[in-house]
């Protein structure tokens, strides 16, 4: 049984290299994003490409899982900071996204820098994101922060 479904949609015209597409979602939230061979191997531009919005999808899906494991411990976040870096490397000749890996800050009262790292490693296995990547190398730094 599904339990979200989200579309997005790309129109793009042109050839690879001098074309370009823009990016519309079923959300709205998407719309008008710009996208470019040239955007993504190059100087963005202004322009998003998809691995930077697979990072956001990673960095934000990381989050939920971490934010929902830690109040299960009783020790909610006071706040997270997640970003994920998401790599395009060349497999064989074929562009193919190699890794993400994200950098977790944490500010978590009642866990220690061990503590906080357990729960990190099983947001690492929950995050639906995480497991979507796992044909690619996932890394995870976590760093529990004073208040």
């Amino acid at each position: 049984m599904s339990i979200a479904q989200r579309t997005a949609r790309t129109n793009w015209e042109g050839s690879l290299a001098a074309g370009g597409g823009t990016v519309r979602s079923g959300s709205g939230a998407l719309d008008g994003l710009d996208v470019t061979w040239a955007a993504r191997t190059e100087t963005p531009g202004g322009k998003t490409s998809p691995e930077e919005l697979a990072a956001a999808a990673h960095s934000s899906c990381f989050a939920m899982a971490l934010a929902l494991l830690l109040g299960k411990g009783n020790t909610p976040p006071q706040r997270l900071s997640v970003e994920a870096t998401v790599t395009l490397g060349d497999v064989d000749g074929v562009p193919t996204i190699v890794s993400s890996a994200l950098r977790v800050d944490g500010w978590v009262t009642g866990l220690d820098a061990a503590g906080f790292q357990k729960v990190v490693d099983e947001a690492s296995a929950l995050c639906p994101v995480s497991r979507l990547f796992a044909g690619a190398q996932v890394s995870v730094e976590a760093a529990l922060q004073s208040n």
